[in-house]
């Protein structure tokens, strides 16, 4: 399947957790193809600092504090992305957040707060920008960042593995009702592993105070399997100019999905996943 936008000079981005990590770096890949973005992210302090370094770079952009487990802030952002280049082209539903704990000891507040910014955000921007993309009549493409975790269920995360994969659905829902309206609009879902972000330390904008790493002091970042942020971002690029589906950043977790596959067909166990 061939991508729909063409060249994407003058063309708008959209992106969630666009402060930091793979949003920022989506950005400045988007930036380097000439298009203008939009950052969102529940952070000021990291937007402001975002912001200033890709307008350095000649980068049209704007930056709006945005939570996006709060319906009316998305709504906001799409309203706010319109206003400053009336037009979106890309949607990157990416901000996520991860707790761990085991499954029946994880506090309800703790799955609220996960599926709140990592389901539900998704949602709210699937809702609140695609209708406006289709009524433009100009072709669009949705990235929703979901993770190896969409896929594959971990150990110790079980929040963020339900969030995850109910993501992977919504994309594939969304692509198939595109395809089936007929409709320029396309969809990716973003299936990363490790990747060196600061997403194990995402309790630190958890509301109510609470503070905490979600794997010690180093978190993930240092697996053997961590790739870098800009990595992530040029695979993003890749699948939006020829129409990816999916995009899977590290292709060892591919064989635990068939053997999670072949689990379905035979009555096994699925496979336990960690990183590396």
């Amino acid at each position: 399947m061939a991508g729909v936008l063409g060249n994407l000079q003058g063309k708008t981005a959209v992106i969630t957790g666009g402060a930091s990590g793979i949003g920022l770096a989506m950005a400045q890949r988007f930036g380097a193809e000439g298009m203008n973005v939009v950052i969102a992210d529940v952070e000021q302090g990291a937007l402001d600092a975002a912001s200033d370094l890709l307008n350095d770079a000649g980068i049209p952009c704007a930056a709006m504090r945005c939570d996006v487990s709060d319906r009316n802030a998305v709504e906001a952002l799409a309203d706010f992305s319109y206003e400053e280049f009336g037009a979106v082209h890309i949607l990157c539903n990416n901000a996520g957040v991860v707790h761990r704990d085991l499954t029946w000891e994880a506090s309800i507040e703790s799955w609220e707060w996960v599926l709140g910014v990592d389901l539900w955000g998704p949602i709210y921007g699937v809702h609140s920008f695609v209708p406006r993309m289709l009524a433009s009549g100009e072709p669009g493409h949705v990235v929703n960042t979901a993770s190896t975790a969409g896929i594959l269920a971990f150990p110790s995360i079980a929040s963020y593995d339900v969030a995850k994969q109910g993501v992977v659905a919504l994309s594939e829902a969304l692509l198939a009702d595109a395809m089936a309206a007929k409709v320029p609009l396309r969809a990716s879902v973003l299936c990363p592993g490790v990747v060196r972000t600061k997403i194990g330390f995402s309790e630190r904008n958890r509301p109510g105070g609470v503070k905490g790493e979600a794997f010690g002091t180093q978190g993930l970042t240092t697996a053997t399997e961590a790739i870098d942020p800009e990595d992530v971002a040029d695979q993003v690029l890749e699948a939006i100019n020829n129409g990816t589906f999916w995009i899977m950043t590290h292709p060892r977790y591919v064989e635990l999905v068939k053997e999670r596959a072949e689990g379905m067909l035979t009555g096994g166990i699925p496979p336990i996943p960690r990183p590396i």
